[in-house]
């Protein structure tokens, strides 16, 4: 299989007009690309976040594609892969639709039609899983950095590798957060006693990554010593939530946490307004509670409202590189960099340094590369020690490195709504508001 994409008929045409003295000896010399296959929801009820998901890797590629003397990154240091003769990359974006049906087979595509380098995706863990099966019969790397599923480095998998920390360890800080909230180290907030917190009602989406989710929460609330009263799953697609809201509220719940994707989190958020709910905090699990359609489309609505996520904009106050690529980012896109587009970021990143250690485009050479990189956390625009991928244990693919925060929306001066870091508690941008000022 041919790693390394040449147009050939460019090529073709380039030594024909250069023998006819057209071109100049400069213009002739092939153009060798890179191709990694992206499979994104970019359209459905998770296109704003694969849309996200999109602009974030494309910015990547932009940076390693040209030399970028500013930031302090190595992939802006040289134009393309240096190991490869400065190959660039380019990525090759499908449309899985939520479907993971249809990732098997775009993945499929890409690989036999596309004979693209590797893969990267793919944001829902069920297509992940799909496409991960694949990559692994085909022998085809794939970089996931967007799915949080824990299974998916549970498989004992030789050909994924996952940067993105996972859902058990977000769901232990949402437990570390409420521990430290009872032992006052919220910032701003007196020590909340356990009690009033203790009752708690949870809902997920029941694909793959809700239905972990949902297992993590029932786990650690019993491991933390909190009632987890009423814990359901439900279709993302619904187009009506009003009964498990009601069934949710019906346990006078002190917490109430989601793991939801975009339009079921604003439709979840709409009727618990509608249920005039007032719980003292709402906690969601990223993903539809982080996207830009969430916060416009809810407003004010959302503020006090608690996600789980990996990235704020908040931390260009305390990383300049997080602050000079977020810059980068609004000047393309108009919105500050979010967890999907700094994860989006983060996976073609990754992508590069494999592929610049390997110094080769066969599959082989990669994974090996990607068994032994280590990128330093000052680096990233996330706010992890650095990627690290395990190659032994119960995680095989799993970058060691990786961690979480938990933001709450909050009002600032200029009346808008953004997003502050509350947790890890010495990361704080802003006091906790506590508690929630319910609907």
């Amino acid at each position: 299989m041919k790693r390394v994409w040449i147009s050939g008929w460019v090529v073709l045409l380039a030594l024909g007009l250069a023998c006819s003295g057209v071109l100049a000896p400069s213009q002739v010399s092939a153009q060798q690309e890179v191709t990694i296959g992206v499979i994104y929801p970019l359209t459905g009820g998770a296109a704003s976040a694969g849309r996200e998901l999109q602009y974030g890797a494309e910015l990547a590629a932009e940076i390693a594609n040209n030399v970028m003397a500013e930031l302090a990154m190595d992939m802006a240091k040289n134009a393309g892969i240096k190991s490869l003769n400065g190959a660039k990359i380019k990525l090759v974006f499908k449309d899985h639709e939520g479907n993971p049906t249809l990732g098997a087979d775009l993945a499929k595509k890409l690989i036999l039609d596309d004979k693209v380098v590797g893969i990267l995706g793919c944001y829902h863990s069920s297509v992940t899983k799909a496409v991960s099966a694949v990559c692994e019969q085909y022998k085809v790397p794939m970089i996931n950095d967007s799915s949080t599923s824990p299974i998916l480095t549970q498989q004992g998998y030789k050909w994924f590798w996952r940067t993105t920390p996972h859902d058990g360890t977000f769901t232990k800080d949402l437990f570390e957060f409420l521990k430290g909230l009872s032992e006052g180290k919220a910032k701003g907030v007196k020590a909340v006693p356990k009690q009033e917190l203790m009752n708690l009602a949870a809902a997920c989406e029941k694909t793959e990554w809700g239905s972990a989710a949902s297992g993590l929460i029932e786990k650690y609330a019993k491991e933390y010593g909190y009632d987890l009263k009423r814990n359901l799953l439900y279709a993302a697609k619904s187009a009506d939530l009003s009964s498990e809201v009601r069934s949710l509220l019906a346990v006078k719940p002190d917490g109430m946490l989601f793991a939801s994707y975009t339009s079921d989190a604003i439709l979840m958020l709409k009727t618990l307004k509608a249920e005039k709910a007032k719980p003292k905090l709402i906690w969601g699990q990223d993903a539809g509670f982080e996207t830009p359609e969430f916060r416009t489309t809810l407003g004010e609505d959302i503020v006090g409202v608690l996600t789980r996520t990996v990235f704020s904009p908040k931390l260009g106050q305390v990383k300049k590189i997080s602050g000079q690529v977020n810059e980068l980012y609004k000047k393309k896109t108009g919105y500050d960099l979010s967890d999907a587009s700094a994860r989006g970021f983060t996976g073609v990143q990754t992508w590069v340094h494999v592929l610049e250690k390997a110094g080769s485009t066969k599959p082989e050479a990669i994974q090996a590369a990607a068994n032994e990189i280590h990128i330093p956390g000052e680096q990233l625009v996330v706010p992890w020690k650095g990627i690290k991928f395990s190659t032994s244990g119960e995680e095989i693919g799993q970058n060691l490195l990786g961690s979480g925060i938990i933001g709450q929306y909050q009002k600032n001066q200029a009346g808008e709504v953004v997003l502050e870091i509350v947790y890890p508690f010495e990361l704080a941008t802003a006091n906790l508001i506590y508690p929630f000022k319910g609907f």
